[in-house]
């Protein structure tokens, strides 16, 4: 089994290299790990060029979800997982643990998805926090109803699973995608599976925290289309009690 780790890169050099060191690193050997860079003028290339074990293509693209559907073009594992620039796997035995529950998993049906919790990390690697939202046990399309209970870079989708981003959503199309994807394996009697360890360490201040509000339209516009305007909006008045409770 093979995995194929997608990372996204544009002017990366502050952070490149820690994500580059921990695929390298992991005591799995069947993983190709695809630097999809967008023509960066930094020593981003420079870099990633030390590592053998990369594979870096290096053009213009359309911005983010553009770059992770040539990623997906290019990727040849059994399973994808993207990680940005700065994010980590968890530990060097990652890769080996999510092989050993798709083997356990697989003698019972096809796999969908392999996901696992998160941990937020600092500009230093150091631990910050748990993500708020925990993964849950038993996770289809219509969990995210909840909000994006798995992390992007948390979740491996089989890549005959592996749909195109929706490029018509700049800061959220990650979210759109893992529903997309989810609906895709449970029409075709695959099962998702819970690995029950964190699996990445993701670097605080992603994208789509930098554009904190536009993402959370376009979630809305996403949950709409995916669960009905009603349900979304009953879901959103939930969010705001569940806020105003935890304080």
């Amino acid at each position: 089994m093979k995995f194929s780790i997608i990372t996204v890169t544009y002017n990366a050099e502050a952070t490149i290299e820690r994500t580059l060191k921990s695929v390298a690193q992991q005591t799995y050997a069947e993983v190709e790990h695809l630097i999809m860079d967008g023509a960066s003028t930094d020593r981003t290339l420079e870099i990633a060029s030390r590592y053998p074990h990369a594979t870096v293509w290096s053009s213009p693209d359309n911005g983010l979800y553009d770059a992770m559907n040539h990623g997906i073009s290019k990727a040849t594992g059994d399973f994808i997982c993207f990680l940005n620039a700065g994010d980590t796997l968890h530990e060097e035995d990652t890769l080996k643990h999510l092989a050993e529950a798709w083997e356990n998993a697989n003698k019972a049906g096809d796999v969908a998805v392999l996901y696992g919790d998160t941990h937020i990390v600092d500009a230093e690697g150091k631990f910050l926090r748990k993500r708020r939202l925990t993964p849950p046990e038993h996770l289809d399309w219509r969990s995210f109803q909840e909000g994006m209970l798995v992390c992007h870079q948390s979740f491996y989708i089989n890549r005959h699973l592996a749909l195109t981003y929706d490029l018509q959503y700049r800061f959220s199309a990650d979210f759109d995608w893992c529903i997309r994807c989810m609906k895709e394996g449970e029409k075709r009697g695959f099962v998702n599976v819970y690995v029950r360890e964190p699996l990445t360490d993701y670097l605080s201040e992603g994208m789509t925290t930098a554009n904190h509000k536009a993402s959370l339209q376009e979630r809305f516009r996403i949950m709409a289309q995916h669960y009905g305007y009603a349900q979304t909006v009953l879901q959103h008045i939930w969010f705001m009690v569940r806020s105003i409770i935890k304080k």
